[in-house]
């Protein structure tokens, strides 16, 4: 085991499973994916630390145990497709990917797009990372079976619930009246009818229209 895999391990151990992360794929999907490549090199010896961490642009990678709980809410199954709306580090579509999700992701700045693609893509990871605001229909003709959204949303875009397959998921931190974010699970019934469920209050950086300067040569697949 290497240096990294000890410490994956450890994390796992006192920050996820200890606070009642129950999902054995979950796990070791956290377990198996390096962390610390996917924020800057300066702060990778806080890859391992239960706190969310810079990664330029003004935005963050997630806490290890917020990305373990939104991703057991989600629960994806192997090779179900994944939507994530806020590419960000990348880290999210990985853990995804190591479950054997097939993930789609959207990211608004450019630079951010393309150093996730480059991460993703030197780890074996076929993500496909696309440059876009993700408050808008990209032209996705695909529906999901997961939607994953890693930004504060002040509502639930119409189009993200749309693109849900019937029994699919959609996590997501939205905003609410008593401030802050809290974490909504929607399940899309047989019926196309919905089920809203709210659960832990959170905090992350907003989600933000329009997109940043980058390259395009994302497409949907």
């Amino acid at each position: 085991m290497t240096s990294w895999e000890t410490k994956a391990a450890e994390m796992v151990e006192k920050q996820i499973q200890a606070r009642g992360i129950l999902s054995e794929r979950v796990l070791d999907a956290m377990r198996a994916v390096p962390r610390h490549l996917f924020i800057p090199e300066e702060l990778r010896e806080s890859a391992w630390a239960d706190c969310p961490l810079p990664i330029g642009e003004d935005q963050t990678i997630s806490q290890p145990y917020m990305v373990a709980r939104m991703t057991e809410l989600l629960s994806p199954e192997e090779g179900d497709s994944v939507l994530e709306i806020g590419t960000g580090s990348g880290y999210q579509s990985a853990v995804l990917a190591a479950m054997g999700a097939v993930v789609t992701s959207i990211e608004r700045i450019g630079s951010l797009a393309a150093r996730a693609r480059d991460t993703l893509a030197s780890l074996g990871f076929a993500v496909n990372v696309i440059w876009a605001d993700g408050r808008e229909r990209v032209g996705c003709a695909e529906v999901f079976d997961g939607v994953v959204v890693t930004a504060a949303t002040p509502a639930v875009e119409e189009w993200w619930t749309e693109s849900l397959a019937p029994a699919g998921r959609l996590v997501a931190p939205v905003a609410v009246m008593s401030g802050g974010e809290r974490l909504l699970l929607r399940l899309k019934n047989a019926d196309a009818s919905l089920t809203d469920t709210w659960l832990d209050y959170c905090r992350f950086v907003p989600l933000l229209g329009g997109t940043q300067t980058g390259s395009v040569d994302g497409a949907c697949q």
